[in-house]
């Protein structure tokens, strides 16, 4: 490990000091910083994202924030592939690429790979929910359990979902998920990676920062920016642009479908609920580093641990 180049990672929830934090790092080590934010890779989207301001960027550039517009969508394979183009040319510079971001599946996709299934077939899912509705889901997944035994003992009788999808890539490939899975497996980063994760002692103070925070973007003119991305853009709610924590409460607000005076409370509980969905994949995931940002040594605690990794 210690022969390939080196990669700082640094995730947690959103409001956790990952930021700040990053910018301490890129300030002492000579890093350069790649966005893993699912939100910030759309431009105009700058308030409700919290992306940095015009003179941060100048002195802390960003990579993989402002690629696409609000319309447009972005994937994680697409993260992924992005992501390992910046590290390799950061590496060649003789530089540090430093990961910073809370959006999970970024995260996973870059570290694990994925599974390169085969794109949904309409009319095959069409003919998979026919038989279903004339046999019955069991009976399709007792179908299944011949075919690929280790797929349907994962799943439920009643899965209905998840039996489709893994009937539908049998029949348009012959072969079973898992080795689809095992392939993914074997894709490794080139890189030696340090993994930092940032979760927090004491859920309240985190609470408390979230409402601070998404009060602060009130206050910046969050209902301005997506009133100007409304009219520059043809946007709807179901574009992953509008369904971003914060542009989605807005949206309904202008909408009509939610009042002004539950704005703010609703905004916050979403972005506290998107807290506990990421935090609930840090706790998946393996290899992290855990590092509370509410302990007074936590900057102390990340450069030693920089440190030792880069020497």
């Amino acid at each position: 490990m210690a022969a390939l180049p080196p990669v700082i990672l640094l995730v947690g929830p959103t409001a956790s000091g990952k930021t700040a934090l990053a910018f301490e790092l890129a300030a002492r080590f000579p890093c350069d910083i790649v966005s893993v934010d699912s939100a910030q890779v759309f431009r105009d989207m700058d308030i409700g994202t919290a992306k940095p301001d015009a003179a941060t960027l100048a002195r802390y550039p960003h990579r993989l924030i402002d690629l696409i517009t609000p319309e447009q969508r972005y994937s994680a394979a697409q993260f992924r592939a992005d992501a390992l183009r910046e590290m390799e040319s950061i590496s060649a510079a003789g530089r540090i690429p430093l990961l910073v971001g809370g959006t999970m599946l970024y995260v996973k996709a870059l570290r694990e790979g994925l599974a390169e299934l085969p794109q949904a077939d309409a009319a095959l899912r069409a003919q998979i929910d026919a038989e279903a509705a004339a046999q019955g889901w069991p009976a399709l997944h007792a179908e299944l359990a011949r075919l690929d035994p280790d797929t349907a003992a994962r799943l439920k009788s009643t899965d209905a979902q998840r039996i489709q999808r893994a009937l539908e890539v049998l029949r348009l490939t012959g072969r079973r998920l898992g080795s689809f899975f095992a392939e993914q497996a074997a894709h490794t980063l080139p890189f030696n990676m340090l993994n930092i994760a940032l979760v927090p002692s004491d859920r309240s103070v985190l609470h408390a920062r979230i409402g601070e925070r998404f009060a602060a973007m009130l206050a910046a003119g969050l209902v301005e920016e997506v009133k100007g991305l409304r009219k520059k853009y043809t946007l709807d709610a179901g574009l992953p642009s509008m369904r971003c924590v914060g542009y989605r409460q807005v949206w309904e607000m202008l909408e009509g479908s939610l009042p002004a005076k539950e704005l703010r409370e609703r905004g916050i509980y979403a972005t506290r609920q998107f807290a506990k969905r990421q935090l609930t994949w840090l706790r998946a995931m393996e290899g992290l580093a855990i590092v509370d940002p509410l302990d007074s040594r936590a900057s102390t605690t990340v450069i030693a641990a920089v440190e030792e990794h880069l020497a």
